[in-house]
């Protein structure tokens, strides 16, 4: 059948070119993506990548009204954080606090009188803070009097977050234990800040969002694949076993990377005509990898037929190319290598392609990519949870995320009736008429004619 006239299809999808960014899902070109980084970005809980506490900003009031909560008689010193865990003598830190009008410091857990010569070892860690005050937690006694305590303890904890730069430490002496505050988005304990939570903070195409070692793809092109440099193993190497357009066999010219590695041959009696497969494993790591610092005894011809003797050691194929991916300014070159890479998963994010600040924003306990790798129906029934009766999230959460979590609801839903299983599927492997569906994102329906 070559040609057919005046016949109306049953069905008809607007074809709508999609993008071919490798970064690209399912979820990104249904906007489905969108909506959930703009869900974290409101309703989300920041955590400290490093020990996962949460991570909340708290005015002096605040840390003040959480101080006073403490039981009546709780003995406690207002810290100010000054070293956290570096390694030095830190005189200077002393004379500077000794000349700001403390009298007191506490160094790797022991409170020190600063009139007093402490000397500390430089090459082990220490931290350091400043006693900015010694107060006893009281809820009874006049008005007057409660008032006066709460001036007091309102003064040290502004003085303490002023030479902290943000942070204090509260010492409860009785149970040897500290609470840490901080009025920056950062963790107390270990200081890690985080950016002010915004939707790019998700997003794996922008510097703010992205792993910054595999810029946001999830993967890396690690190695030299051997099973992509030699694809038939029964082939000889004179025969052209080495797919390498520079390697892969004799020419009448010759070349000086085929000259260098008949030499490894001759030193290491190859056979160039025996199949690969038939090689041992030591042979092909000598023309894989080369033959490290020994050197061996090559006679280079040039295109004019002029010979050149020297001694050198032989790179290997695969140590070559791998050179030459990490030297060259040519875009060409560094593609044509590249066929040869295998992909692997980022040792940075595991392949969750977002850095951990982003990873550890979480809404109902769950981070972005958990909530995108489920399968789409899974995904639907955590969204209806969220909006549902039982909602794990605060009534201040819900008011944000209702309109949000509607938008969700829509797509997934249109997602399981064309049955994409999973949102975060890359677009290139899906075909062209589910990628036309899923960019459009509605369907248009004729009846024929």
């Amino acid at each position: 059948m070559d040609y057919i006239d005046g016949l109306s299809p049953a069905v008809s999808i607007d074809q709508k070119s999609t993008s071919h960014n490798p970064r690209s899902t399912v979820g990104t070109v249904t906007e489905i993506y969108d909506y959930m980084r703009l869900l974290f970005a409101r309703a989300g809980i920041p955590h400290c990548p490093i020990c996962g506490r949460e991570v909340v900003k708290q005015s002096a009031e605040e840390i003040v009204d959480k101080i006073e909560t403490l039981p009546a008689s709780t003995r406690v010193l207002i810290l100010s954080p000054l070293v956290r865990a570096r390694k030095g003598t830190y005189q200077a830190v002393f004379e500077e606090i000794r000349k700001a009008g403390f009298t007191r410091a506490r160094v790797d857990g022991n409170v020190h009188s600063l009139d007093d010569e402490i000397n500390l070892d430089r090459y082990k860690q220490h931290t350091i803070e400043a006693v900015v005050d010694r107060l006893v937690i009281s809820q009874n006694g006049e008005k007057e009097d409660q008032k006066a305590a709460r001036t007091r303890l309102t003064d040290s904890v502004e003085t303490a977050l002023k030479f902290g730069e943000g942070y204090v430490s509260v010492n409860l002496v009785d149970q040897k234990q500290d609470i840490h505050f901080s009025e920056h988005l950062a963790c107390p304990e270990h200081g890690v800040s985080i950016s002010e939570v915004e939707p790019r903070t998700f997003s794996f195409n922008t510097p703010q969002g992205a792993c910054p070692d595999c810029q946001g793809l999830g993967s890396k092109l690690v190695e030299i694949d051997p099973e992509r440099i030699i694809p038939d193993p029964e082939r000889s190497l004179n025969e052209g076993a080495i797919a390498s357009m520079e390697w892969s066999g004799p020419k009448e010219e010759g070349g000086y990377y085929w000259q260098g590695l008949q030499a490894a041959a001759r030193a290491y009696r190859i056979d160039l005509d025996t199949p690969v497969s038939e090689m041992t494993k030591e042979q092909l790591d000598i023309i894989l990898y080369g033959t490290g610092e020994r050197q061996v005894q090559m006679t280079y011809r040039n295109s004019n037929g002029h010979e050149f003797r020297f001694s050198r050691a032989f790179e290997g194929v695969i140590t070559n190319l791998e050179r030459r991916y990490r030297e060259t300014n040519s875009e060409y070159i560094r593609e044509k290598i590249s066929e040869f890479m295998s992909d692997r998963p980022c040792p940075t994010c595991k392949g969750k392609r977002l850095n951990p600040a982003a990873l550890a924003v979480t809404v109902d306990d769950i981070n972005i990519i958990t909530a995108t790798s489920w399968p789409v129906l899974k995904t639907l029934e955590w969204v209806k949870k969220l909006s549902g009766k039982n909602s794990p999230l605060t009534p201040k959460q819900r008011t944000i995320a209702e309109r949000v979590l509607k938008e969700i609801h829509d797509r997934l839903t249109f997602l399981v009736n064309v049955s994409t299983t999973h949102p975060t599927r890359y677009t290139g492997r899906l075909t062209a008429g589910r990628r036309a569906v899923c960019a459009r994102r509605t369907v248009h329906w004729f009846a024929p004619a």
